[in-house]
C-alpha cells in the first residue's frame, strides 16, 4: 500500500516522464563552439555569429552575414517555433553561408569532404551542418532549416511531409505574423504531371518509403507533397494537420488517415480531382 508521500513521488515520476527531455545547450556551449570556429578560421575572412539554436558562419562581408543571421535565420526560427516546433534541434548545428558557388564547392570539400550534388545547399545531419551557396538566395536556407526541426520534433516523419513542408517554406514570407509559403517554380512541373495523368494518388504518395520518394519515378513527388501542404495552408488546415499527424503517428505513420480526417472526407479520389483543379488554377 502506498503512503501519501510515496504516492506523490510515483505520480511525479509518471507525470514528468510523459514529457520529452528538451535539448538545452547553454549559451556558454554555443560561445565555446563559436570561439573554436573563429580560431580555426582566423585570417580567412569568415564571420561567426551565435544565432541560437544555430551558429552562423559566412565568408561574405560581416554586415551581409549578420543580415542573414539576424534576418532570415532568426525570423525563420521564430515563426517555425511559433506555429509548429516546441523543441530545438538536439545538437548545436552550424549554418555555413558561402558567398558564391566557387566558395561553396571549395569549402564543402575542404571542411566537410563533400562534393555537393546541388548548386543551392543542403543539410547534413552527420556533419551537424547546413551548407549553403547563399548567392542563390535564401529559399534553400529556409527549406533546410525546417529539416532539423522536423528531425527533433517529429523524428519518424515520412519524407513526403518532411520535404513537403520544407519545400513549401523554400518560397515564403510573413503574413499576419506567420510564416507563409507562396507558389514557386515547382508548380509548372506539377501542372504538367497532372495534364499527363502521372501524378500518384495521395495514398500512394503518403505510403512511399523514403527511398521511393527520393527516386522521383514520376518527377512529381516533391511538387505534389509541396502543393498538398500549400492546399492545407490555404484552407487553414496545415498547422492542425501537423499537430494531429504527430499525435497519431504510431497508429497512422503515413499520415493518410489523418489527412482524410482533417480534410473531412474519405473519398480521396474526389478530393484529388478537387485538389488537381485547385493546382491548375495557380500561377507563378
Amino acid at each position: 500500500m502506498l503512503t501519501a508521500k510515496r504516492y506523490f513521488l510515483v505520480l511525479c515520476v509518471v507525470v514528468f516522464s510523459a514529457f520529452p527531455v528538451l535539448a538545452d545547450h547553454s549559451q556558454a556551449e554555443f560561445e565555446q563552439q563559436a570561439q573554436t570556429l573563429q580560431t580555426k578560421l582566423k585570417g580567412r575572412g569568415f564571420t561567426v555569429i551565435v544565432e541560437r539554436p544555430f551558429i552562423v558562419v559566412g565568408d561574405d562581408t560581416e554586415s551581409r552575414v549578420t543580415q542573414w543571421a539576424e534576418g532570415v535565420v532568426r525570423g525563420t526560427v521564430t515563426r517555425l517555433k511559433q506555429d509548429y516546433f516546441a523543441k530545438d534541434p538536439e545538437n548545436i548545428l552550424e549554418i555555413w553561408l558561402f558567398k558564391d558557388e566557387t566558395s561553396y564547392r571549395k569549402h564543402a570539400l575542404e571542411f566537410f569532404n563533400d562534393t555537393p550534388d546541388t548548386p543551392y545547399g543542403y543539410y547534413s545531419p552527420s556533419k551537424k551542418a547546413l551548407i549553403m551557396n547563399i548567392a542563390t538566395g535564401g529559399g534553400t536556407l529556409v527549406h533546410e532549416i525546417v529539416h532539423p526541426f522536423v528531425e527533433a520534433n517529429f523524428p519518424d516523419a515520412p519524407a513526403w511531409f518532411n520535404e513537403g513542408l520544407g519545400s513549401l517554406y523554400g518560397q515564403s514570407g510573413t503574413v499576419d505574423g506567420h510564416i507563409y509559403g507562396y507558389t514557386n517554380w515547382r508548380l509548372r512541373g506539377l501542372q504538367n504531371g497532372i495534364e499527363k495523368k502521372i501524378v500518384p494518388t495521395f495514398k500512394a504518395l503518403t505510403s512511399m518509403s523514403d527511398t521511393t520518394f527520393y527516386n522521383e519515378d514520376t518527377g512529381t513527388n516533391y511538387s505534389q507533397a509541396r502543393y498538398l501542404c500549400y492546399y492545407l495552408q490555404e484552407k487553414g488546415l496545415l498547422r492542425k494537420f501537423y499537430k494531429e499527424f504527430v499525435a497519431n503517428q504510431k497508429t497512422d505513420p503515413t499520415g493518410y488517415q489523418t489527412l482524410q480526417k482533417v480534410l473531412g472526407t474519405r473519398n480521396m479520389t474526389a478530393f484529388q480531382r478537387k485538389w488537381e483543379a485547385f493546382v491548375m488554377r495557380l500561377t507563378f
